[in-house]
């Protein structure tokens, strides 16, 4: 259904408030310079951790957790997340996702679907810094526009920002801080310290 790089069976983190699971999703379009999952960048590695293992595991969950999160990678590089999120559903437990926004197309389908009840999304930096960040061109993009659909869908969320010394100065940062003022998305975000890859 999707490719598991990786998974928490319990976290107190990934979701302010929420004893989850934490799904990390293989792959990833963007190649961040702070990543601090790369083992997860690339869609056609080698996974050990089939599906099947996790939702039998959360059958056995039931009552204990609240809910699951999918993070990654980015999740939505998966064709069948969304068939994903409808069997967690199935199983009584809210859902959260985390996400950078890069395929607008499969959140709003997500959303318009009313299959996410929170989303951490990621955000990388003032509009036109965002290619610097990511390594991609246009990344900006599909975030901006993943941002107004979730906006605009009324989920409740929370926006993210690691600064990494080496990818944003000072200056970027307060450029980021006025951004999100004229966006007024300042009371929704919150700033993360880059952790060194091990």
């Amino acid at each position: 259904m999707i490719r598991v790089g990786g998974w928490s069976r319990l976290s107190t983190c990934d979701w302010p408030g929420r004893l989850v699971t934490t799904v990390f999703c293989q792959g990833c379009p963007w190649r961040c310079g702070y990543c601090h999952n790369p083992d997860l960048l690339d869609p056609r590695a080698t996974t050990t951790v089939a599906w099947e293992t996790v939702a039998a595991h959360l059958v056995r969950r039931r009552g204990l957790l609240d809910g699951v999160v999918f993070s990654g990678g980015e999740p939505l590089l998966q064709a069948g997340l969304a068939q994903a999120v409808r069997q967690v559903r199935e199983m009584g437990f809210v859902v959260g996702l985390h996400t950078g926004g890069a395929y607008p197309r499969r959140l709003g389908q997500i959303l318009d679907a009313r299959l996410l009840d929170w989303v951490g999304f990621d955000i990388k930096a003032a509009p036109q810094l965002y290619d610097q960040v990511t390594g991609t061109a246009n990344s900006a993009v599909p975030a901006l526009r993943s941002l107004r659909l979730l906006r605009e869908a009324g989920v409740a969320f929370q926006l993210r920002t690691t600064v990494d010394a080496s990818l944003l100065t000072h200056d970027d940062v307060a450029d980021l801080r006025g951004w999100l003022r004229a966006q007024g998305l300042a009371e929704h975000h919150v700033w993360q310290e880059a952790r060194p890859v091990r």
